[in-house]
């Protein structure tokens, strides 16, 4: 709900909280522990008040924007996979056990599916984010990537079959199902819904949007069951998140705005990167 100026108006978070089933008291102690960590800074009391981001909050809160771009490029049959596939695996010693958990988990977070002991797979490039995260966790020393187009698991060589095997499909599948429904349930309410109505789809889209894909490594085309149900969902979603824009007051949701950009952006002729 933060808007373009880096504020939230309290009237309305309080309005979309209750119609989402919170009450006003539990928004008073999450705005008071928001507050208390910096987070936020707050003029005014109540339903009156107003929230201002701190810049501590403003640093986090963009999305990852490649991620979007590169999803909705890959929708739109502009990416294209060249059958590599990237390999990175460590070698953490234990005494540095944050690192090497923290390491692991933004190799999936990128996507990555095991293969065996500190080694992972992804169709996608993604070299470039892993030795940042490497180099950013001070375990650079023990981190490898590399890349094979012969890759062979278990007596499986297919890169479809391989996809199934690695990655839980049919559970992401069920995640873009869900936000298929949702997004083809709110777009017709959008059009002749109030205000408080309209931010507490977006909330809900929103939710909904992050639940679908973030588990989802966006695997190319060629290694996913067809038609993938994963690009009739965003383009559903994007579409209500479009006509959240259509009659947005003066100060839009600051996160409707990006993504909107960003898929303006990639139906544009430009080349789009991972």
């Amino acid at each position: 709900m933060i808007r373009e100026d880096a504020t939230i108006d309290a009237g309305e978070l309080y309005d979309v909280a209750n119609a989402l089933g919170m009450t006003d008291q539990q928004v008073r102690l999450c705005i008071k522990r928001l507050t208390a960590e910096g987070r936020f800074s707050q003029e005014g009391r109540g339903r009156k008040a107003e929230l201002r981001a701190t810049e501590a909050t403003r640093g986090v809160i963009e999305p990852d924007l490649e991620f979007v771009r590169y999803m909705h490029a890959q929708d739109r049959g502009r990416v294209s996979w060249d059958g590599v596939w990237h390999l990175a695996t460590f070698g953490v010693p234990e005494s540095a056990r944050h690192a090497r958990d923290a390491m692991r988990d933004a190799i999936l977070r990128l996507g990555g599916a095991p293969i065996q002991g500190g080694m992972y797979v992804s169709a996608n490039p993604w070299e470039d984010r892993i030795r940042s995260t490497a180099t950013e966790l001070g375990v650079n020393d023990h981190v490898t990537t590399l890349t094979t187009t012969d890759l062979v698991i278990g007596g499986i060589d297919s890169p479809r079959a391989l996809a199934a095997h690695l990655w839980p499909l049919e559970r992401i599948a069920d995640g873009h199902h869900r936000l298929l429904a949702a997004a083809e349930r709110y777009l017709p309410l959008l059009r002749t819904a109030s205000h408080t109505e309209r931010l507490t789809i977006a909330i809900a889209s929103a939710a909904e949007f992050t639940r679908a894909v973030e588990p989802d490594p966006l695997l190319p085309p060629q290694l996913l069951p067809q038609p993938w149900i994963g690009t009739a969902a965003r383009a559903a979603v994007a579409a209500c998140w479009a006509e959240l824009l259509k009659s947005e007051p003066a100060q839009p949701i600051r996160l409707f705005r990006w993504y909107s950009d960003v898929i303006a952006e990639v139906a544009s002729p430009a080349t789009a990167h991972p």
